[in-house]
């Protein structure tokens, strides 16, 4: 076979049959198959589209082009995924919940993709952390913690790897068969017994309209099923920065802030909270979703999910004290200053997806793959819909590492929130799938 062959098929709208999907990956992983020919086809299969044989083939072949785990724990093996928002940090506090609750989680997750930033990259911030372990080490902190965040090392789903950095830069990240694959390839190699996707919609998700997002939704739970995985979905809103801060290491510190009880966004709880719940019933650790969220109350207000998180931390590489003061092992920005409403009245509309290309801008993202980001730029304190605010309100704290930096980002961010008359506030999470 070869792989320009492959690619005109698939330019040509033809089906892929599973020997020529096995072959192209297989190439990817090898690196016979160069960035070129990987964005050929990525870009083939965004204007084309995979059907679903094709779509779990590609899945099951990224997955298969490393490692797949297996585990020998005494409780059910589960995890969550995002598609990607703006200020979410979701994984971060879900994962040690879960974990205090009773279910193990092997969380492996992405970096910034587009506008969004990655769960990897905020775990960086934290001096010492290792995002890329050994397979030994992963399983062995899921096994003491109960939870571990990591990237695809070189040895799970490689050639999504290598795959999800280029769509990153080629415009094909919002193709849904190649979303299904690159997340469930990741997923499925964890060897997990339930997955919950968080399936976000609105203008700062990659899939802005509602009708998109359920078909997104749809694919991942036919495919994951599909491959043995049982599966649900959650639909949530992604109009509004999601939490009060937008940024890596600010996203960090709010986390360690949630499992503390201390300053809870009320959205970012909700969602949180609702896909906990889906995993707990679907995995039968709590028979109703009354029993779940006790549960969950339980050990958010007895700090078990806060040791969770800070066990992780310490045996993933980072500070054993870390949740004292987490400040001390993240890197702080040099000027941290408000940008002030600019009229009275109420937060009516942000344009999420552009606040996070303003954080791209302070270098907080990339826009080539091996680009060193700042991890201590961003927003913190972030106006939320809503919010009653005047001229002397601040629309959010700006952190920046220079004068000219901060002239020109609080400009820019005054320009992408509107105030005027109190608006409707819709619910975050919209509909449930599978």
């Amino acid at each position: 076979m070869l792989p320009q062959e492959i690619i005109r098929h698939k330019r040509n709208k033809e089906t892929l049959s599973k020997e020529e999907i096995d072959f192209f990956i297989k190439g990817v992983t090898s690196e016979a198959i160069s960035d070129a020919q990987i964005a050929s086809l990525t870009m083939a299969v965004f204007l084309n589209g995979l059907n679903r044989r094709e779509t779990i083939d590609l899945t099951l072949a990224m997955r298969d082009s490393g490692d797949v785990l297996r585990w020998n724990l005494d409780a059910p093996v589960v995890d969550k995924h995002s598609t990607g928002g703006v200020g979410d940090k979701v994984s971060l506090v879900l994962g040690p919940i879960l974990a205090a609750c009773g279910v193990y989680v092997p969380m492996i997750s992405g970096r910034g993709l587009g506008h969004t930033g990655g769960t990897l990259d905020k775990l960086d911030s934290v001096f010492g952390y290792q995002t890329a372990p050994s397979n030994e080490l992963f399983q062995q902190t899921v096994k003491q913690a109960g939870c571990a965040i990591i990237g695809q090392t070189g040895h799970l789903a490689p050639a999504d790897k290598r795959i999800y950095a280029v769509r990153d830069i080629s415009a094909t990240v919002e193709s849904i068969p190649l979303i299904t694959a690159s997340i469930l390839s990741k997923k499925l190699a964890a060897g997990l017994d339930y997955l919950v996707m968080d399936v976000k919609f609105g203008q700062g998700a990659f899939m802005a309209i509602y009708d998109d997002a359920v078909t997104l939704a749809k694919s991942i739970v036919e495919v994951a099923q599909g491959a043995g995985t049982p599966t649900t979905s959650l639909l949530t809103d992604m109009n509004s920065v999601l939490g009060y801060t937008v940024g890596n290491a600010l996203e960090i510190s709010e986390s360690v802030e949630y499992l503390k009880g201390h300053h809870v966004n009320q959205r970012l709880d909700e969602v949180t909270k609702a896909l906990c719940v889906k995993v707990l019933t679907g995995c039968k650790i709590a028979q109703n979703e009354q029993e779940a969220r006790l549960k969950i109350e339980k050990v958010l207000s007895s700090g078990e999910a806060l040791e969770r998180f800070a066990q992780m931390i310490m045996l993933l590489g980072g500070p054993s004290d870390f949740i004292k003061s987490p400040e001390k092992y993240m890197s702080q920005a040099q000027i941290v200053r408000p940008v002030f409403g600019f009229k009275k009245g109420f937060i009516k509309h942000m344009s999420v997806r552009d606040i996070g290309l303003l954080l791209i801008e302070m270098k907080g993202g990339r826009t080539h793959p091996l680009q060193t980001i700042d991890h201590a730029t961003g927003f913190s304190n972030f106006c939320q819909i809503g919010d009653e605010v005047d001229e002397q309100t601040p629309l959010a704290y700006v952190h920046t590492q220079s004068e000219e930096e901060f002239e020109y980002i609080s400009k820019k961010l005054r320009t992408l929130i509107e105030i005027g008359e109190k608006p409707e506030i819709l619910p975050s999470i919209r509909e449930s799938i599978g």
